[in-house]
């Protein structure tokens, strides 16, 4: 396994590789990682894993400097999984108008995004999918540029409107890459693996799994019961019984993150909210 921070190294090291697979992190790598990690190595294609905590995504109050960096744990992971390449740049190499405190100098090119990334979680992390997108887009360049015929990228369907606004921003500017997308892994309680999970004591993990406990209940009595405004305040009200302060819970359609409409079939239920001061985010796909 290479392990490359710098852009030149990493556009010579994949000259000539036909077909490649992008798992784009930001480190701190977990089970949920390594199943997206496994899905790109089952496709035959050189895998490059990326680790890089992207300040583009992240508000001014938000945990950027805190954000667990555990470079050497992860690169041993990876390795043990048989990964290629492990592109782990700075911010220079990433961002050269970013001055010496990672903050932007005011002459940084963003990706702009329709308004459906100001929605759920966009309502409430304002410019997060716009600095996803971008760091996502500089991610291609570096990785796809220098002659890859079949491009390949791994995301979670964990970050659901993240996928959503990736494979729109894929389509809509013709870039020849396929997106693949893994489900989310849990632990046994159903809580959804996430690297802000190690901010939580065992007990608020334990409180934390009650998000996935009600989406489930959601998704059963919609089968029974397929009124989205009631189920919707049910589970709105149930997680603030349960701790949770919550941000959003929502039936959406799945092929437009818009508002479920009574005759649709094919829909999925996305929440965030707060256990203490952990932001955690969560969805399950239902077909009625």
């Amino acid at each position: 396994m290479q392990v490359i921070t710098d852009e030149k190294t990493l556009r010579q090291t994949l000259k000539g590789a036909e077909k490649i697979a992008l798992v784009p992190t930001m480190g701190n790598l977990h089970q949920g990682h390594i199943s997206l990690v496994k899905q790109a190595l089952a496709t035959g294609a050189k895998v490059v894993v990326s680790i890089y905590v992207n300040p583009l995504q992240f508000g001014p109050k938000e945990d950027f400097s805190r954000y667990p960096r555990t470079l050497q744990q992860d690169l041993s992971l990876l390795q043990n999984e048989g990964v290629d390449i492990v592109f782990a740049p700075d911010h220079l190499t990433m961002y050269p108008n970013f001055d010496s405190t990672q903050q932007s100098t005011g002459q940084q090119v963003m990706i702009a995004l329709p308004e459906v990334a100001n929605h759920l979680c966009g309502a409430h992390r304002p410019g997060h999918f716009n600095g996803v997108a971008t760091v996502v887009l500089k991610l291609f360049n570096l990785v796809f540029s220098n002659g890859c015929l079949e491009p390949i990228a791994v995301f979670g369907k964990k970050d659901y409107q993240q996928l959503w606004l990736i494979k729109m921003m894929v389509q809509q500017l013709n870039l020849p890459i396929t997106i693949l997308s893994g489900e989310t892994m849990r632990n046994p309680s159903g809580l959804a693996m996430s690297s802000r999970n190690g901010y939580l004591t065992a007990e608020q993990q334990q409180q934390a799994s009650s998000m996935y406990q009600v989406l489930q209940q959601v998704a059963h009595g919609l089968q029974q019961k397929p009124d989205f405004a009631y189920w919707q305040q049910w589970a709105k009200q149930s997680l603030v019984e349960q701790g949770w302060q919550l941000d959003y819970i929502e039936i959406c359609q799945q092929h437009s993150l818009q508002a479920a409409q009574k005759e649709d079939k094919h829909i999925v239920i996305l929440a965030a909210g707060y256990i203490a001061n952990t932001r955690l985010i969560d969805n399950l796909e239902c077909n009625l």
